[in-house]
């Protein structure tokens, strides 16, 4: 687990229980217990289930929680995924953060098996970009994993990555290529981003070592294919759906990034169901012992 995890539980728990649970104090002694299950309300590829259990022991450390399934299973609907049992003010107090975890995480690792499933084909690699929540970088990168895509760069820091701005403000490609190589280690790639077919002969020209074709059509793609001949690595960018994906996984083309992945997967139908409390039977009352009778 990522070492800022534990930032972002208590951050939601204090937006979520900050004030306690008023509702689930009121009802439920500190003495009444339950036993719960968060279950699949669809077809899915679980994440999050570490991080839902870590919720549940941060609330409460004598919760105890029994994961059903690990980060990157499929789960059919209506399978259990987590079990939970414990104080049930305190469970009921975790539910909806744990919940908020799984479900974003899960919906992120669930689009990005069909991704993966629909370019696995063409050997094309799908990547995610750095359009993730503030904050939660780590952990959906981490669901994207699971769910079969690979990550582009963490952070600014990973590797250059010349964008339109960049070039703007440095001139042109060759300018921005050439200061970046003299800067950057030598074990760095240099990748330029390309609207146009002019700027990819720029790029190539500049001996970018990676080309982003940014928004182009299938149509350019194909005409920038030709122009970069193999002479440099293919990323293309921008606009590409699961709809579309086939119409980008060309030959020639090396990796396809997709936003989509982290900032517009829907969230995965999870819940958690209490279960119904153990019936006792009533003890049997004690018969009185019988009496022998005496002898005379």
């Amino acid at each position: 687990m990522h070492p800022r995890t534990d930032t972002l539980i208590d951050l939601a728990l204090e937006e979520d229980a900050g004030l306690g649970d008023l509702t689930s104090r009121a009802i439920f002694p500190p003495t009444h217990h339950s036993r719960a299950v968060i279950e699949a309300g669809q077809d899915l590829v679980a994440c999050g289930l570490e991080v839902a259990a870590r919720v549940f022991t941060r609330v409460d450390p004598t919760l105890k929680v029994e994961l059903a399934a690990a980060d990157g299973d499929f789960v059919s609907k209506g399978d259990i995924v987590l079990r939970v049992a414990g104080p049930t003010a305190s469970l009921l107090t975790a539910e909806r953060t744990a919940l908020n975890f799984i479900q974003r995480l899960s919906g992120i690792s669930t689009l990005s098996r069909r991704f993966a499933d629909a370019a696995a084909p063409s050997g094309v690699r799908i990547v995610d970009t750095r359009k993730t929540t503030p904050g939660f970088r780590a952990l959906e990168k981490h669901a994207v994993r699971c769910g079969g895509c690979s990550n582009h760069r963490f952070s600014l820091g990973e590797h250059v990555l010349i964008k339109d701005n960049h070039i703007v403000a440095a001139g042109s490609v060759g300018n921005a290529v050439a200061r970046c190589r003299a800067a950057a280690p030598h074990t760095a790639r240099i990748e330029v981003e390309a609207k146009t077919l002019a700027e990819v002969r720029e790029a190539l020209k500049a001996e970018a070592d990676v080309i982003l074709l940014d928004n182009m059509s299938p149509a350019m793609v194909r005409n920038a294919l030709a122009v970069i001949a193999g002479r440099a690595l293919v990323e293309i960018s921008g606009g590409v759906r699961l709809e579309t994906l086939r119409e980008f996984t060309l030959p020639g083309v090396d990796v396809i990034s997709v936003g989509a992945l982290t900032h517009s997967a829907p969230a995965a139908d999870l819940s958690l169901t209490l279960l119904p409390q153990p019936t006792r039977k009533p003890k049997a009352a004690k018969k009185p012992p019988r009496r022998r009778p005496k002898r005379r």
